[in-house]
């Protein structure tokens, strides 16, 4: 079996980057925030995970001083919407490069619902949302000492909203919420279906 091997400083001599297929699926955070003065603004995030459980932390990085960087650094505040099978279009959507301020969730024609704890407002349609609220950003060097324009943001998440008619037998069904998740490219994946395998003890 024959292995391409590149180190990335020096060129992967490909049409396209394939770093972003191999790190896939990953989860999209479609995430509100607001700013001090009130502007609202909704982006979908591909570097984007749950990090810990108790208490839950959530990680979003940003290539780039973007929107939803600024706002959160002002409030401390944000709201990691599920994007969906069912809301796809419209999370691509909210991916084009509005100027400051632009309400994308008013563009694309998204409802938007209130939240219990923080001023963000959450996607109304989408079946899943936490409330989090920024612990620290990280901006980290590289091998070479070099700052990078990468802005980690991680979150504790304090307040969850849950579609109720997901939940069977108190178990939250996640293939059928379908959500979406970012492959390489300008390719994507959906979770429709599940399997299950249990921890083996020692």
């Amino acid at each position: 079996m024959a292995h391409m091997f590149y180190e990335p400083r020096n060129g992967h001599g490909l049409p396209h980057d394939p770093f972003k297929a191999i790190v896939a699926p990953r989860p999209i955070g479609w995430i509100t925030s607001m700013s001090a003065a009130g502007d609202i603004n909704l982006a979908p995030y591909s570097y984007f995970n749950g990090v810990m459980s108790r208490p839950p932390l959530v990680m979003i990085s940003s290539e780039g001083r973007k929107d939803s960087l600024a706002f959160i650094r002002e409030t401390g505040e944000f709201v990691c919407n599920l994007a969906t099978w069912d809301l796809r279009d419209a999370m691509n959507a909210t991916s084009a490069p509005y100027p400051r301020g632009h309400n994308e969730m008013e563009t694309v024609g998204l409802e938007a619902a209130p939240c219990r704890i923080f001023r963000p407002p959450r996607v109304k349609a989408s079946p899943c949302a936490l409330e989090c609220k920024l612990l620290q950003v990280v901006t980290p060097d590289d091998v070479d000492g070099n700052p990078l324009d990468c802005h980690i943001m991680v979150g504790q998440v304090v307040g969850v909203h849950i579609d109720e008619s997901f939940l069977k037998d108190g178990i939250l069904d996640t293939a059928a919420m379908r959500p979406i998740a970012r492959c390489g490219y300008h390719n994507y994946a959906v979770v429709d279906r599940q399997f299950t395998m249990v921890r083996p003890t020692a």
